[in-house]
């Protein structure tokens, strides 16, 4: 069992919580990794003898996400200089908003942002989020599709970058939402906007680290790749063996 005491600078504190940290971890990861319900990872742990609550896993999940996807972040491997933007919307409560995702060439998701708007101001907001993740390194093309809002807003963010506006250009961005779209049939609709970008954060951070490209790698290649993710899953968490 782990010793749930304070973590180094830049990790995860466990301090005062009972639990293992490796249950911990496996129930973010759970969560986050695959589509399922905070039921759903309740029972899953039931399964193996581990009576806890939905509720709590709720908890964890809050807490610890964004931290391990903090992490994840800083080690996934260096982005193209092609980046694709696109936007969906998503209803909540009756309102829309707006969900802004940038990919680069290779389908890695670079941030995501919930808004309630799709105009210039929202666009520049988005551009800057993404753009401070990335250390203010400026990519060489940006393809999106027509919205309007797009090329003022990059001619101001990014002046030096090509702006490429093609709606089947955009095709990796706009694939990269089906996973989401799938997550908030399991989520019943989000909650509201900051409910949404809570779970949409950490759920791109893992996304990103667990569903590599499989149809381009070879078995061998794509278990090479299971097998570090989840050395750095543990990295990132300070988990030991999960099993």
């Amino acid at each position: 069992m782990s010793s749930l005491s304070a973590a180094p600078e830049g990790l995860p504190s466990y301090r005062g919580y009972r639990y293992p940290i490796e249950i911990i971890s496996l129930a973010v990861w759970l969560y986050f990794r695959f589509h399922l319900s905070l039921r759903d990872v309740e029972e899953l742990l039931a399964e193996r003898g581990v009576t806890v609550t939905y509720e709590t896993i709720r908890a964890w999940c809050a807490k610890f996400g964004p931290s391990y996807a903090a992490e994840l972040r800083q080690r996934r491997a260096q982005p193209s200089d092609k980046w694709h933007l696109d936007e969906v919307q998503l209803k909540i409560n009756g309102q829309r908003h707006w969900l802004w995702r940038a990919v680069d060439q290779h389908g890695v998701v670079l941030d995501i942002l919930v808004q309630e708007r799709r105009d210039q101001v929202a666009a520049e907001r988005f551009l800057h989020r993404v753009l401070d993740g990335e250390g203010g390194a400026e990519p060489r093309v940006v393809i999106t599709d027509k919205l309007a809002s797009y090329p003022p807003a990059i001619k101001r963010v990014l002046p030096t970058a090509e702006h490429r506006r093609h709606k089947r250009l955009n095709n990796r961005a706009e694939n990269s939402h089906l996973p989401t779209r799938k997550r908030e049939r399991v989520l019943q609709r989000f909650k509201s906007g900051e409910h949404a970008q809570r779970f949409l954060g950490p759920f791109s951070a893992v996304s990103n680290y667990f569903r590599p490209r499989r149809h381009r790698l070879t078995a061998s290649a794509y278990r090479q790749i299971r097998i570090h993710a989840h050395i750095a899953w543990q990295d990132v968490t300070q988990a030991g063996a999960w099993h």
